[in-house]
């Protein structure tokens, strides 16, 4: 970067309308400040559609941050979650691997770094040890094929008991033992999974020291984990800010969703710059 900050802060996909062009989405995030975006590929039909583009079609992507000079350089993979690792269905599992493999053609194809895993064994069906043997035998397939890229997985802590801490996921991180698995905290939804909202993100955090590759800055309340404005919920965020970036955490991402409001625009701008003052106080 060439901005003369000493961190990177981007904006999620779902943030910007999806009716705008990704010209447009991106000239509009360059305008506002942000470094880059972190685009989905979420369980839905139209986002798991991208990984099977064409190249013409993928080079919409790459021509488009050449033209604005903003670029893609993160991923957030939510569709294992209609297709978990875990899966009691072994025609799921299959799936969920395949996924994991097109979302690295993908990600290897657009110059993307970094694949967010969603921590979930299995979503929509019942957790058990069966599924939790087989999310931990399929990660480690996972991440050698991530390895083969030289892209990172990092996990996201999620809103579920299965991995809604740093410490639960460095479990897994441990237990894979490959540099190519990380750690991606959302500080907010670690924040709803804290009995004290305080001490215990900054322990939690602490637990991942060395592993954490970015972070998801979200604006949370306990039992709420989305659809929320900066300043309207509980989340810590300088403390918790403060201490990553004593671990070494550069990377950050604004978290939040376009709600079909109409000063999207404004919201937009208020997120960066509620984020960038707290990244300054570090700068």
């Amino acid at each position: 970067m060439s901005n003369g900050k000493k961190y990177t802060l981007g904006i999620y996909e779902k943030a910007l309308p999806s009716t705008l062009s990704w010209v447009e989405k991106l000239s509009f995030a360059k305008e506002v400040g942000y470094d880059f975006l972190e685009i989905s590929i979420d369980e839905t039909d139209a986002k798991l559609a991208r990984l099977d583009y064409t190249d013409e079609e993928k080079d919409v992507f790459v021509s488009a941050m050449k033209e604005t000079g903003l670029p893609i350089r993160s991923l957030c993979l939510s569709g294992h979650r209609k297709y978990p690792l875990g899966s009691h269905d072994p025609q799921i599992v299959e799936k969920s691997l395949e996924i994991m493999r097109k979302t690295l053609d993908f990600a290897d194809y657009l110059g993307i770094r970094i694949i967010m895993l969603a921590g979930y064994d299995v979503y929509y069906e019942d957790s058990d040890e069966g599924t939790r043997e087989r999310f931990e035998k399929n990660l480690v397939t996972c991440t050698r094929m991530a390895a083969q890229y030289g892209i990172t997985l990092a996990f996201e802590t999620m809103e579920t008991p299965f991995m809604n801490t740093c410490a639960k996921a460095m479990k897994h991180v441990h237990a894979v033992n490959n540099a190519f698995l990380q750690v991606y905290p959302d500080l907010g939804n670690i924040s709803n999974a804290a009995t004290d909202a305080h001490s215990d993100v900054l322990s939690d955090l602490s637990s991942c020291k060395g592993h954490i590759v970015a972070m998801h800055l979200k604006e949370t309340v306990p039992g709420k984990y989305r659809d929320m404005m900066y300043g309207d919920g509980d989340v810590q965020f300088q403390p918790a800010i403060d201490l990553a970036w004593s671990m070494g955490v550069r990377r950050f991402v604004t978290e939040f969703w376009y709600l079909g409001n109409k000063d999207w625009k404004k919201d937009v701008q208020f997120a960066y710059n509620f984020n960038a003052k707290l990244l300054e106080k570090e700068d």
